[in-house]
């Protein structure tokens, strides 16, 4: 009967709560197909990637069928190109990025990362050539997604680095303003990256990796509010520890469909992300699991401790129901992803300032939000280094995927679809952080990165 009513519960969740896996990603290694002739190594990509690969999409089909689990997105991350690419004498990086989304069509699956680029302490020479490739890249491809990390707490943050992404923004922007600026909604700027993340669209296969591992990110936060449903008015001891127990309900179904996955393609596993994905299906919101702790809308005073409890509840949940635990692991706050997010936005609880206090506590930063077009390249850049100074003091790994909607003001609204949704446009400060941006060099380290 107990086993019994675990399968009832495990099909509930499913059916009714939105419980699903939201990405099985295969990271593969691109570093034996590095050459100085850039169309020899393309070759060597496309057919590493497609090899590796083949059977990724028919693989999480046969694992979705099987045990019933929704498996949202198939994804591949890749060794960051400007490691790659920076062996040949090319001097734009563009094909690298067509050869890549060539491949990605190929294999079918959704998304593909690793246009990617580590500069938290200054520039290669393949740095710079690929972060002026990105908004031409982003342009001629539909999978691509491409990544920067301009910090870290060893190193402090790449001011350098930071305008030049303000810049890069922008451009992206305008040059995908057709499709709402879409661009932007695929490029993402880090502090304190992760090698083994398999989000979109931040993820890329770190030279520490494996040649190939598997990798898969969690979802399920309908299954979390419906079970604080049930504990209306309780403690907050009881909140924490009803999050915890259905944490790790989550995980265990993701860790299954991780085993099955490596035991298929023959992939080492190599980590289970935690994170709490919210997807703009009404009942699928993070922004509601805050209400539901009893936020009246979320953005509210209180919202930032609401969520400091969700994650840390999250991470003590489902860490004990996966071998090897790593990625993001938290509780992710994407505007346009989360139909409570963009309700709270419209009912005016929810700005920008309040979403930066609140990526402090989670993860990952600000995601997915619309600004206005008009926007200056230099706040988008003060943008970042706000957040990347929270990543930076606070040893974590922070973030900022924003979109300046061409041609968009405030309380306009851009469309997407799918899992990328919809998104308000948000009032950004009127004030002029140009000086700021202009000065360049490097934040120093915070005096706690010496740990040596």
């Amino acid at each position: 009967m107990n086993e019994f009513n675990k399968i009832m519960e495990t099909i509930k969740m499913i059916e009714k709560e939105n419980l699903d896996i939201r990405t099985i990603t295969m990271g593969i290694s691109l570093l034996d197909c590095c050459s100085s002739d850039g169309k020899e190594s393309r070759q060597k990509i496309y057919d590493k990637i497609t090899k590796k690969a083949e059977n990724l999409v028919k693989v999480g089909n046969q694992i979705e069928t099987k045990y019933g689990i929704p498996i949202i997105n198939k994804r591949i991350s890749v060794t960051p190109i400007s490691l790659i690419a920076q062996a040949s004498n090319d001097t734009n990086y563009v094909e690298y990025a067509k050869v890549i989304d060539k491949a990605a069509k190929t294999v079918g699956v959704d998304f593909i990362g690793g246009f990617s680029s580590l500069v938290q302490k200054g520039y290669s020479k393949g740095d710079k050539l690929l972060i002026d490739s990105i908004p031409q890249a982003l342009y001629e491809t539909e999978k691509l997604c491409s990544s920067v990390n301009i910090g870290d707490t060893k190193s402090g943050i790449n001011m350098d680095a930071v305008k030049h992404m303000g810049e890069i923004i922008k451009k992206t922007a305008y040059l995908t303003r057709n499709n709402n600026s879409i661009g932007c909604a695929k490029l993402v700027v880090f502090s304190n990256a992760v090698e083994d993340n398999p989000f979109m669209a931040g993820a890329f296969h770190g030279v520490g990796e494996a040649d190939s591992v598997i990798n898969v990110g969690v979802s399920g936060p309908g299954v979390v509010k419906a079970a604080l449903e049930k504990v209306k008015g309780e403690s907050f001891d009881t909140v924490s520890e009803t999050i915890k127990k259905t944490s790790f309900k989550i995980t265990r179904a993701g860790q299954l469909v991780a085993n099955e996955a490596s035991k298929l393609l023959d992939v080492p596993f190599g980590i289970l992300d935690l994170s709490l994905a919210p997807t703009p299906a009404v009942g699928d919101s993070v922004a509601r699991i805050l209400e539901e702790i009893g936020i009246e809308n979320c953005g509210g005073h209180g919202t930032t401790a609401a969520l400091a409890l969700l994650n840390d509840a999250v991470k003590k949940g489902g860490i004990m129901a996966s071998s090897h635990v790593g990625g993001l692991s938290g509780a992710f706050i994407p505007v346009s992803e989360d139909e409570g997010m963009i309700n709270a936005v419209k009912a005016g609880s929810l700005n920008i300032e309040k979403l930066e206090a609140m990526t402090c506590v989670c993860s990952v930063g600000l995601d997915m939000i619309a600004i206005p077009g008009d926007t200056p390249s230099s706040t988008i850049s003060a943008i970042i280094a706000d957040e990347a100074a929270i990543g930076v003091i606070n040893k974590k790994t922070t973030a900022v995927r924003i979109i300046p909607a061409y041609g968009k003001t405030a309380g306009d609204e851009i469309k997407f679809g799918g899992l990328l949704g919809k998104a308000p446009i948000m009032a950004v400060s009127k004030f002029s952080s140009e000086n700021f941006i202009q000065r360049g060099g490097r934040i120093p380290a915070p005096v706690h990165s010496f740990k040596n």
